[in-house]
């Protein structure tokens, strides 16, 4: 009873779990869990498919991707002494591994080897630790190919198939006895190869150049190529087995002479601790977060400013969808910035559901209703929405401007923006910010090697796969290098934190850090007092121009927008007036008196004299021609400015002609003349059928209702634990269904029934019915195999409560819960056995 037998496969080794252990795993996979699987032994198997293996890989830190990797090229069990080994070396090398290196090794393999037992991915006691099957075929070397410490393969594996003959020469130039058996052979020249002094001694007579040869192999990739005529060195080493063929014209360095060149390291540089971030730069916290909210409310600025753009229609969607690069280009200019920085911009207002395509025939860009819910809500409100936005969203604005796998150019709002890491490199990226020191901002080198560390595969290159595959992949110090898409992504983060007041001057503001504990209304709260209030007034100066000197109440806002152009922003937000702007305030349906009276409210200076004028002389003249719809006319109660309209060569192009005294008829639209009218200097205003004014306003465009775009999932989500504990439970019965002893039923005639291929009980109906009405009298439990409604099969615990009108109902053990089963469905019953629940 006090003896344990170890796990003879990785099912027995998870039978063994406790249940918190189980939840570990369905955790750290939750594609295990799509469906449920049924019992243990369908676990294990889904643990040890191909995708799910390398999902897993893909979660690895570096270490104990590195440890994974030596259990790889280790015997198959391994004891914990080889594998340590492996990473830290026989002791007999150069020196040129520190003693505390190896410390800090044996330190951290623990940890790693319960993060590949957890996972899954290493199962067995530490005197007999296995890799699983898929994972050593992903990582392991083979004829063909490297693993990805740079080993080759075996001797073993290299010489399969070679000739006895070829055998004995290599037997014979490396000094060994001749044998007539290829397995002795082979194992005398591992043996050589494994024992030091004698490896040694066979080195010592290389030529120098073969032993250079070696030194350019020892690291990977292990292959080289030769020429039917190879070089005295080359032949010197192979004729030693030190180069075994492995085709034509490829030679190999088999793992053991490697591992005796690299004293014992199955790694160059192993890293078992993860590299620190360290500080670029240390501020006053309080400077960070005055900063930071300084960068918030431009953003807020910048979306309103994307809005009103294209507030009286938006830019048309591409046949293939996104933005056109001449429209990505207009908003630039309209947003004073780059193009990759309006990319972001309209790829933030599109995450947090504020603009939207409008659906129609002739699709368009434009607001949603939620613009106009959100634009109301408080300014640390708005940004709360935005983060949370960003912080969640999967499309990656920097992609904009490159291809994607087709060669073809990837465009704003596309359709081929999402990448589904986004969100985890986001939140790891400001993870390591808030894990630093209020103030401090990271170095950005230093950071990006810790993610690579945290990550080595995730967002890595194809190109970068297949070199770790082939025993090439580059050397783990390059810290600068961005060419993976988790490296590039972080670099965009930092960019974009910087941008949308996440950060401020490199480092991470106090409101920030409360949104990323989840508290979104404390970030708000914290946000709040570091903004100004927004103001109800304006300086009017001579220049027909009105200074902000803050933000605006949105009302006057507003109106002021319709009423001057914006000409420079800043601390200070400079408006200058125009006669066409104030032609777009009358047009928007404000009179002379309503201007005179806006501007005398909402200034602390005297309204100047020259912005009088300009109001009553453009309203004098606003009107006084009307445009309306034949095609097109224009009439006007003084036959004079008809005439000069007419005598005016810039008028050819709108092709007038009089209808009346009064009236002119044009063979152009209404817009187009009224737009020609104003370039020609008059002020002319489009009317209604009625004959009336016909007032536009401003903003009033809006898409119908749109629900913001999903961020696309990466792989299955994280279940909770609520899920955790019934798919553990499920699993358990499942497994105690499956393997549950049970009594062979002993009236059952040989010749009646083979068993089935499911392994189902089979007994008559007479029989089934009087088992399970005796259990049920007893109160016993029966296993019983069972057919559904869709031909599915299975076996099942459970006990009979009642058994009436053809029906049994019972508690299921394996679902458990109360069901109630069709006798009909139920191929056979046996009894548990007496021990089965001891």
């Amino acid at each position: 009873m006090g003896t344990t037998t170890p796990p003879r496969t990785l099912a027995e080794a998870l039978r063994a779990r406790d249940d918190a252990s189980l939840a570990g795993l369905l955790r750290a996979r939750p594609d295990l869990l799509s469906p449920v699987p049924n019992d243990i032994t369908q676990l294990a198997t889904r643990a040890g498919t191909r995708a799910s293996v390398v999902r897993a890989l893909e979660h690895l830190d570096r270490f104990a991707l590195q440890t994974a990797e030596a259990l790889a090229v280790a015997p198959d069990p391994a004891p914990y002494g080889t594998l340590l080994s492996l990473l830290t070396g026989d002791g007999q090398d150069d020196g040129d591994h520190r003693d505390d290196a190896g410390a800090a090794l044996a330190r951290e393999l623990p940890r790693a080897l319960a993060t590949l037992r957890e996972q899954a991915l290493v199962w067995g006691e530490d005197d007999r630790l296995r890799l699983v099957r898929t994972a050593r075929e992903l990582l392991a070397p083979s004829p063909q190919h490297a693993s990805p410490t740079g080993l080759g393969p075996t001797v073993a594996e290299a010489t399969a198939g070679m000739s006895p003959g070829r055998l004995q020469e290599i037997l014979a130039a490396a000094g060994l006895p001749a044998t007539h058996d290829p397995v002795s052979a082979v194992t005398a020249l591992s043996g050589l190869f494994t024992d030091r002094a004698r490896m040694a001694e066979l080195l010592d007579g290389a030529p120098v150049e073969a032993l250079s040869v070696l030194d350019r192999l020892v690291w990977g990739p292990p292959y080289g190529e030769i020429t039917p005529h190879p070089t005295p060195p080359v032949r010197w080493l192979r004729d030693r087995g030190l180069l075994l063929p492995v085709a034509t014209r490829t030679v190999v360095l088999p793992r053991e002479a490697a591992l005796h060149l690299r004293a014992g390291r199955a790694h160059r540089m192993p890293e078992p601790v993860a590299p620190v971030v360290t500080a670029a730069a240390e501020r006053e916290p309080r400077a960070v977060d005055a900063a930071a909210a300084g960068q918030a409310l431009a953003a807020l600025g910048t979306v309103d400013d994307l809005v009103a753009f294209w507030n009286t229609g938006g830019p048309a969607v591409l046949r293939s969808g996104g933005l056109s690069v001449r429209e990505l280009k207009r908003v630039a200019s309209a947003l004073d910035t780059t193009e990759p920085m309006a990319a972001f911009w309209v790829e933030l207002a599109y995450a947090a559901g504020l603009v939207a395509s409008d659906g129609e025939t002739d699709e368009r860009y434009g607001a949603t209703p939620a613009y106009d819910d959100w634009v109301e809500l408080p300014a640390q409100q708005r940004w709360v929405r935005l983060a949370t936005a960003w912080l969640a969203a999967t499309r990656t604005a920097g992609l904009v401007g490159g291809q994607d796998a087709k060669g073809r150019a990837l465009s704003a709002l596309g359709p081929d923006l999402d990448r589904s890491a986004a969100p985890d490199v986001r939140h790891r990226v400001l993870a390591l910010f808030a894990a630093l020191p209020p103030g401090t901002a990271p170095d950005t080198a230093t950071l990006l090697a810790r993610l690579r560390w945290e990550r080595p595969l995730r967002g890595a290159s194809r190109t970068e796969l297949q070199a770790r595959q082939q025993g090439t992949a580059p050397a783990p110090s390059s810290a600068t290098d961005t060419s993976d898409l988790r490296s590039r992504i972080a670099l965009w983060t930092v960019n974009e934190a910087e941008l949308l007041g996440i950060t401020g001057r490199g480092a991470l503001s106090s409101q920030a850090r409360a949104l990323l504990d989840g508290d979104p209304a404390a970030a708000a709260a914290l946000l709040a007092p570091l903004l100004p209030e927004p103001l109800d007034h304006v300086l009017l100066q001579a220049d027909l121009t009105a200074v902000a000197p803050g933000p605006l109440e949105r009302p006057l806002a507003e109106l002021l927008a319709v009423l001057a152009d914006i000409e420079s922003k800043g601390g200070a937000t400079v408006y200058r007036f125009t006669p066409g702007s104030v032609r777009r305030a009358l047009d928007a349906g404000q009179a002379a008196s309503d201007l005179h009276a806006f501007l005398a409210t909402h200034s602390r200076t005297p309204v100047p004299q020259p912005l009088t004028y300009l109001i009553d002389d453009v309203a004098r003249r606003h009107g006084h021609l009307r445009i309306g719809a034949a095609s097109a006319y224009v009439r006007c109660d003084d036959e004079s400015v008809l005439n000069e309209i007419l005598a005016d060569r810039r008028s050819a192009a709108l092709r007038l002609r009089r209808l009346a005294p009064t009236v002119l008829a044009a063979q152009a639209d209404p817009a187009s003349l009224l737009e020609g009218l104003r370039e020609m200097g008059y002020a002319p205003a489009a009317e209604t059928t009625d004959g009336d004014v016909l007032i536009t306003r401003a903003g009033t465009r809006r898409t119908p209702a749109r629900q913001a775009p999903a961020p696309v999932p990466e792989g299955p989500p994280v279940p909770d634990e609520t899920l955790l504990g019934a798919a553990v439970r499920a699993i358990r019965a499942g497994d105690t269904a499956a393997t549950v002893p049970r009594k062979e039923s002993a009236t059952v005639p040989e010749s009646r029934e083979a068993p089935s291929p499911r392994g189902l009980p089979r007994t008559s109906a007479a029989e089934t019915l009087a088992t399970v009405q005796a259990a049920a009298m007893t109160g016993s439990a029966v296993w019983i195999g069972y057919v559904n409604a869709d031909g599915a099969a299975s076996q099942r615990v459970i006990a009979p409560v009642r058994v009436e009108g053809g029906f049994v109902t019972a508690y299921d053990h394996t679902a458990d819960e109360v069901r109630t089963y069709p006798l009909h469905r139920i191929t056979g019953v046996a009894e548990l056995a007496d021990d089965a629940t001891a």
